[in-house]
């Protein structure tokens, strides 16, 4: 009987400069910016703990010098943290499939068959990271599983629709596809920056170069390899200052 996979690692991304967050991002990163008491980015590190994930790297650029200061090794947080510093290593960000093929060696070490996506700079505090669910991936013939969302105001065109069931992964578990519209008929929804991810999805990516995961994803759902999940959590895009006093007006 084959050894199982080691339980997932994941990947926080927090490279970004943030532009809208301005002028609050100039001094601080727009994940390290607080909400409800502690930084953006820390409630992914306790939701990510409390759901048994033990190993994060946070991939970082603008200000990075200031997440292991602000983060230090995730003890803090129930987990152990550690950084992928694109800045001082390329110079730059490298993007999100540059950044993630970055440490794709770290993501798959000991045969890790998956492994988690979440942006720094989202709020999503119902979101449940399911590691049974993550095994059952493991087991697919997909490459990524994504979380949609109604599209927001500002993004009324959405990123993908539900193609056929996947009833084999969960409740509501269809094919992505990325036409105009789903297979249905419905519009398409907006991806929420959060997934599950295997190695060969990034398969030709380089490491330290910059590269867009918007693409892989268009490919791999032309070869039906990604699934879609609706998210009916709570969730926001925390893009500028005033999104985020939204947020803080509205309470934990």
């Amino acid at each position: 009987m084959p050894a199982a996979s080691p339980p997932p690692r994941a990947i926080v991304l927090a490279a970004g400069r943030g532009e809208r967050m301005r002028p609050l991002s100039d001094h601080t990163p727009k994940p390290l910016l607080e909400l409800h008491g502690q930084p953006l980015v820390a409630h992914h590190l306790r939701a990510l703990a409390r759901d048994g994930v033990a190993e994060v790297v946070v991939n970082t650029a603008w200000l990075e010098e200031q997440f292991p200061a602000r983060l230090g090794d995730g003890s803090a947080y129930g987990l152990r943290l550690s950084y992928s510093h694109e800045g001082a290593l390329f110079g730059a960000a490298l993007e999100t499939a540059g950044g993630i093929a970055t440490v794709l060696p770290w993501l798959s070490e000991g045969g890790r068959e998956v492994f988690w996506v979440v942006s720094g700079d989202i709020w999503a505090p119902d979101f449940v990271f399911d590691a049974a669910l993550a095994q059952r991936f493991a087991a697919s013939n997909l490459d990524a599983l994504l979380w949609l969302v109604p599209n927001p105001p500002y993004h009324p065109k959405g990123d993908f629709g539900y193609g056929d069931a996947r009833e084999d992964l969960a409740p509501g578990a269809a094919v992505g596809v990325s036409g105009s519209a789903a297979a249905d008929g419905s519009p398409r929804q907006t991806y929420a920056n959060l997934a599950l991810m295997k190695p060969a999805l990034l398969h030709g990516v380089p490491a330290g170069q910059r590269a867009a995961l918007g693409p892989l994803l268009h490919q791999a759902m032309a070869r039906g390899r990604v699934a879609v999940l609706p998210y009916g959590g709570r969730w926001a895009n925390v893009g500028t200052p005033a999104d985020l006093a939204a947020l803080q007006a509205q309470g934990a």
